[in-house]
């Protein structure tokens, strides 16, 4: 099945690790021109060598970057639109969750927080946006998750937060629609990325001994995960690519759950 992204110039946001490796990979894998950037410049020039391994004849750059840098975030997309002459698809990966509680999030982390999730998006998004609309359209995807919609008291910050994220994805649909600019939220469950990876380091620096594999396993029980497992960063990836494709040219505003069931909201 060809999903018509063969030329299409792509930037991956947090693109070193994770979904956002993933990603850079299936898009490649169709064809498409992609950049990813990240702000460790080591893990990510060894990314770009991972895909150029992968994808010998694939167009693949890297570009260390600051999502909430508004001045590298432009910077980074003319440097992609001086080498392919524009974007096409915008994939805003880059993020973390804060775990906190009400009681102890100080306003300074309740400003990281709210700061991190939203110009992490209005940042790239305002870059691209010119350059979408003088090709006449384009994609732009936005990685949330589904504390937006099933918050936890743990992770109240970041709920709150990714709430926000639904709520602009839905107002930037309507915004853009004019200018066939589409835009979508993939709600990820708990996907064995990189932020999963500290999390089993900490563990075992807490004297936790089981596997990581076993692990996983029971994160996924705590978590009554329906079909049983962690997600993996490419199952999150061909979503994505999905929304990317002309397979999805009539879908905009709307939200993806990529969560193995997770979500108990209708």
């Amino acid at each position: 099945m060809d999903l018509g992204l063969k030329g299409k110039v792509a930037i991956v946001t947090g693109g070193s690790s994770g979904i956002g490796l993933a990603t850079a990979g299936l898009l490649l894998a169709e064809g498409a021109r992609v950049a990813i950037c990240a702000r460790g410049e080591e893990r990510l020039q060894a990314a770009l060598l991972k895909l150029q391994a992968e994808y010998v004849d694939a167009e693949v750059m890297a570009m260390p970057c600051n999502v909430l840098d508004e001045k590298e975030v432009q910077q980074l997309a003319q440097a992609v639109i001086q080498r392919w002459g524009g974007v096409d698809i915008l994939v805003n990966n880059a993020g973390r969750g804060r775990q906190s509680t009400f009681k102890d999030t100080t306003d300074e982390a309740w400003k990281e927080e709210l700061n991190l999730k939203f110009f992490s998006l209005i940042y790239p998004i305002r870059a691209v946006y010119s350059s979408m609309k003088e090709r006449a359209g384009g994609r732009i995807i936005n990685i949330n998750a589904i504390l937006g919609r099933q918050p936890e008291p743990h992770m109240v910050a970041t709920s709150a937060a990714r709430s926000g994220v639904l709520n602009l994805t839905k107002s930037l649909s309507t915004e853009f629609a004019p200018d066939n600019i589409l835009v979508n939220c993939i709600n990820v469950g708990t996907i064995n990325s990189g932020q999963w990876g500290l999390r089993y380091q900490k563990y075992l620096q807490a004297g936790g001994t089981l596997p990581e594999e076993e692990w996983l396993h029971q994160e996924a029980s705590k978590r009554y995960i329906p079909l049983g497992r962690v997600g993996l960063p490419e199952e999150v990836g061909h979503a994505i690519v999905f929304l990317a494709s002309a397979g999805a040219s009539y879908i905009t505003g709307a939200s993806l759950d990529v969560d193995g069931g997770t979500g108990r909201y209708v």
